[in-house]
């Protein structure tokens, strides 16, 4: 009993090895060529303009009152001269804040719109990946798996992308 166990765990490596299959695709690629992915930057970049052109708003008002401030100095009396000069730090105060508030909502933004995204083509890959029986799927994206050997991976990018209805779209080579 002792031997065919033995034996059955000496092969069993060799056995599952000849076995297992790889999928690997580049998944940005994948992704930007999804239609929600062109939505959700669009979403974005006009959440960027709405909160540009808020803070430049907020910029001009800095500048108006500023430049009221330095024409009238001369004449203020001190009360209405510290007076001005809080409310001109105060306007300075809630600009940077308002840059870092922003910067904050488009950072949560972005991760929020790309959340559904990313689900759904997650979910394609694991569709392919089962349907073809892969062991795993690799990444390549960043140069993060250099080599697979071809006897025992598969691009998976066109089943990945048709699931998802895209269009297949391959890479022209760069001319050298």
């Amino acid at each position: 009993m002792r031997r065919i166990l033995a034996t059955l765990l000496l092969l069993l490596p060799l056995c599952v090895s000849a076995q297992v299959k790889l999928g690997y695709l580049s998944y940005e690629r994948v992704l930007r060529q999804m239609p929600e992915y062109a939505q959700a930057q669009q979403n974005l970049a006009d959440l960027k303009v709405k909160y540009e052109q808020e803070a430049t708003r907020g910029e001009e008002e800095f500048q108006r009152k500023f430049s009221e401030f330095l024409q009238g100095q001369k004449d203020f009396p001190e009360n209405i001269l510290v007076k001005r000069q809080a409310e001109l730090q105060a306007l300075m105060e809630t600009g940077i804040k308002f840059r870092q508030e922003a910067q904050e909502l488009l950072t949560r933004a972005e991760r929020d719109l790309m959340t559904g995204v990313q689900a759904r083509l997650n979910e394609a890959i694991t569709a392919v990946g089962v349907e073809a029986g892969y062991a795993a799927i690799l990444n390549t994206d960043n140069n993060s798996c250099p080599f697979i050997n071809p006897a025992l991976g598969e691009d998976i990018t066109a089943p990945v992308m048709r699931k998802l209805g895209l269009d297949i779209v391959t890479e022209t080579p760069k001319n050298e």
